[in-house]
């Protein structure tokens, strides 16, 4: 078993990348070589500014390359209870603002021909109790009647031809959406933001951002120092860099998945006739899903800690039990790959961007990062061009995580509460 990510493990070589120092001249630096950093160099680079990517580590190696390849629209929190925290017309925008970004990683996938297996199949939401259908339910009538009527609320039968498990009792069906191999849209857009004249440079953690008077900033890196008119921040729970004000705000959570050996057709076939995105409706939730080489994917939050290697085994054997619980014919199948990424949750659950002391940002995607990601990317070029009203979340404030310094002390006590509340929820 590889305790690495499967997508980073089967992802082409990276030769988008420059070599030698990261000095001199940019229109922009974008810190952090994610979906967000990537997207907004194509962007910004068609605009025709001269851009350069500092990233801390691998281009696509962060929580970019290392989730469950999801691309769905849907809020991360609750409909229901985003409504009535926010009111109708802000949830309305929440909602239409992640299917506005399932359509622009489909457009750019189009536009750039990145060949990363998507399949647009959608979600399924799956209730793991009885009365967690009732909710969705509730839930699915609500987005139907306001804001989405392409869904459909599944009967325990009807999940059971999609999902052949006994596991479940019913589920929400979102048919916008899909999947893709992480690892090769990352390289996609990479290639397509330096096709438009950006450069790219790895292990180039930066250590330091300067206001220069009124001419921009002075980035310095562990490859150099640039200068550069305006910086975007797109680190994501990152733990490098002098951003201790928006590690304050974060909460990175870390979120692990297994992979399966390659499995017979048929048998896929059998479980998963529909090839969706499918996750779970606990609090300590699982996702699931078939990837394009018949392997068998899911993750979840195995445990509340952050990920590093030696302990990542241990997520690896909860969520292979996990896995046979679902399907007791998979509990003997050979676990290929294991790995975790952190997820930069807010304390809502919705993404913050914006600015904060004249230096551009957006993060927080709170574990729906593939497609907002992709889409913020393309909003913050728009909104550094002068368009502030592109960005849907420009009116959210963002005050710091009470008690939070950077360092998420509070983790095993979030992740003790959540499984003590499954039980009885």
């Amino acid at each position: 078993m590889k305790l690495d990510s499967y997508w980073l493990d089967t992802a082409p070589a990276m030769i988008s990348t420059c070599e030698g120092p990261a000095e001199g001249q940019a229109d922009v630096a974008v810190i952090g070589g994610g979906f967000t950093g990537l997207s907004a160099a194509l962007a910004l680079g068609r605009r025709g500014a001269s851009v350069v990517v500092l990233d801390a580590g691998r281009i696509g190696g962060g929580a970019s390359g290392r989730n469950g390849g999801q691309c769905n629209t849907g809020v991360a929190q609750d409909y229901a209870a985003l409504r009535t925290q926010f009111g109708v017309e802000r949830a309305q925008g929440c909602y239409r603002a992640y299917a506005a970004a399932v359509d622009t990683v489909e457009r750019l996938i189009r536009e750039e021909h990145i060949d990363c297996d998507y399949l647009g199949s959608g979600k399924l939401k799956l209730a793991a109790k009885p009365h967690h259908l009732e909710h969705i339910a509730t839930t699915a009538e609500l987005i139907r009647r306001e804001v989405d009527p392409d869904i459909d609320l599944l009967d325990r039968e009807q999940v059971r031809n999609e999902v052949q498990s006994d596991a479940f009792h019913g589920g929400l069906l979102q048919r916008h959406g899909g999947q893709m191999h992480m690892g090769k849209f990352a390289d996609g857009l990479a290639k397509a933001a330096v096709r438009q004249g950006a450069r790219l440079y790895e292990h180039a953690e930066v250590t330091a951002i300067t206001k220069e008077g009124s001419s921009g900033y002075r980035i310095d890196s562990k490859r150099g120092t640039l200068h550069a008119k305006q910086v975007l921040i797109a680190t994501g729970p990152s733990k490098h860099g002098p951003f201790s004000w928006y590690r304050r705000r974060l909460a990175p959570v870390g979120s692990f998945i297994i992979v399966t050996e390659p499995l017979p057709a048929d048998r896929l076939l059998e479980l998963l006739p529909n090839r969706r995105s499918y996750t779970t409706s606990r609090l300590m939730h699982n996702y699931f899903r078939v990837t394009p080489d018949a392997r068998l994917l899911l993750g979840g939050r195995a445990r509340f800690t952050a990920s590093e290697r030696p302990s990542d085994a241990k997520s690896g054997r909860i969520l292979q039990a996990n896995l046979a619980a679902i399907f007791p014919s998979l509990a003997n199948v050979r676990i290929d790959y294991c790995w975790g990424g952190l997820v930069d949750i807010t304390a809502d659950r919705l993404p913050r961007a914006g600015q904060h002391d004249g230096i551009y940002f957006s993060m927080g995607y709170s574990g729906h990062g593939t497609q907002m990601s992709t889409h913020m990317g393309q909003i913050m070029a728009d909104v550094m061009n002068g368009n502030a009203e592109a960005n849907p979340w420009r009116d959210f404030d963002w005050p710091a995580i009470p008690g939070h310094t950077g360092k998420p002390w509070f983790l095993p006590l979030v992740g003790a509460y959540y499984s003590i509340k499954d039980v009885f929820y």
